[in-house]
């Protein structure tokens, strides 16, 4: 049984052909920023570079993972107010190939510099203070969940699981606009119905492994929902800045109304709460029950080794209040949540945030002679910033090139829900 077609208008047409020339610019960025990405291991060492590299890419990572995280819920609540911003998301699902190659040189490390590149763990013989990794009690307990073969192993199956449900989705969705066959809309429900868990577990160990593993003598259950706040939190962001530049392009004219921006504001607000939620119950359980193994990751973005204030405490306020506060504060407001710009405001700060936030748990772990972190404001920003433009520009350029080439429609017309999509209303 076929659905009928939906008349659309002409901007719906596909993507326009203007987008292969951004998508050549933005790869040129990407590529420059990869470029001065890689001149710091020459000017601040491997270990600095490597980890301020990781930064960055957890940073775009997070972004994919939101969105495939948003295209899974809204098929599994079959909702209809999201399915004309859908298409925008399983575009940019196309970067998740891209960014498992550029986790290639990440995924070398063990091979380099005996493994001590990034993870300490990884290296038996990294010294700590009280003696090597392998002689450490946490560590031999831990051993058989962080060891080479099976961070590799577990990577190597994240970017499968990515990959694998991006494809099924996107194959499904965009062939529903040539033959409107109600069997894809089954499809994509059916690949929600297990793909949601499939990717909180990837997330999850992603989140671990890549970056609560740099302090492997933490203990945390709230990380990997923490990580899943930010993907989520970032997935909308740039959803909007999506949504108003296929605008102001002239795309989408006639398509957006106020309802859908409240909605997605909305849906911002409820993420800006449970992030706080979920920041705060982990802050206040490790505080409450004062173990050292779980206590010291706090104490190391606060003091220094003498007690005395470090620039990561004034990171921490920040992430505080501007993670929480000033977007929970500013989406309080119906009209700043319900228009284009009142939305794209608020929406670049908290893709600063989120990443302020990444740099303060991934961070610290670079340490001077004395067991400090290095302070925030560092030549490593340089290098975070460098990545975040390489890698960012691989997948933006990702994006344009399935939004130029892939032939599917600017939005789902065939899609059973697409009329009720646009003549959606509260």
């Amino acid at each position: 049984m076929s659905a009928p077609a939906t008349t659309v208008s002409a901007p719906l047409t596909g993507a326009s052909a203007a987008a292969a020339n951004p998508a050549g610019k933005a790869l040129a960025v990407g590529l420059a920023g990869l470029s001065v990405s890689a001149i710091g291991v020459i000017v601040s060492g491997a270990h600095a570079a490597a980890t301020s590299y990781l930064v960055g890419f957890s940073y775009w990572t997070a972004v994919a993972i939101g969105m495939l995280m948003l295209v899974l819920i809204h098929h599994i609540f079959d909702a209809s107010w999201s399915t004309v911003i859908r298409r925008q998301y399983e575009h940019g699902l196309a970067a998740f190939k891209w960014l498992f190659v550029l986790f290639l040189p990440l995924l070398a490390t063990p091979f380099i510099s005996g493994g001590d590149t990034i993870w300490p763990w990884m290296n038996p013989a990294h010294v700590m203070h009280h003696g090597t990794v392998a002689e450490d009690v946490l560590y031999q307990k831990k051993a058989a969940f962080l060891n080479v073969p099976m961070f590799i192993g577990a990577t190597l199956v994240f970017f499968a699981v990515w990959v694998w449900l991006s494809a099924r989705l996107r194959k499904a969705s965009f062939t529903q606009d040539t033959d409107g066959d109600l069997k894809w809309t089954t499809m994509n429900r059916k690949t929600a119905a297990f793909g949601i868990p499939m990717n909180a577990l990837a997330l999850t160990f992603a989140a671990i492994f890549w970056m609560k593993s740099l302090e492997y003598h933490w203990f945390s259950t709230m990380y990997g929902v923490w990580f899943f706040a930010n993907c989520i939190r970032a997935a909308l962001a740039f959803g909007v800045f999506i949504m108003v530049w296929l605008t102001a392009r002239g795309d989408y004219r006639g398509i957006l109304n106020k309802n859908h921006w409240h909605c997605i504001g909305t849906l911002g607000h409820a993420f800006v709460i449970f992030w706080a939620y979920v920041t705060f119950s982990q802050y206040f359980l490790i505080w409450n029950a004062n173990v050292p193994e779980e206590t010291f990751w706090y104490n190391l973005r606060e003091i220094h080794a003498d007690g005395t204030p470090s620039q990561w405490k004034w990171v921490g306020l920040l992430i505080l209040f501007g993670h929480f506060f000033v977007p929970f504060l500013y989406l309080l407001s119906f009209r700043l949540k319900s228009t284009a710009a009142g939305l794209l405001r608020i929406n670049i700060w908290i893709a600063a945030i989120i990443l302020i936030d990444l740099c303060y748990n991934i961070l610290p772990s670079l340490k001077d002679a004395h067991g400090d972190p290095l302070p925030f404001l560092s030549l490593n920003l340089v290098w975070v910033a460098a990545s975040v433009v390489g890698v960012g520009g691989v997948c933006v350029w990702a994006y344009l090139r399935s939004l130029a080439g892939s032939g599917a429609k600017l939005i789902p017309v065939r899609d059973p829900r697409i009329k009720e999509s646009l003549t959606y209303h509260e």
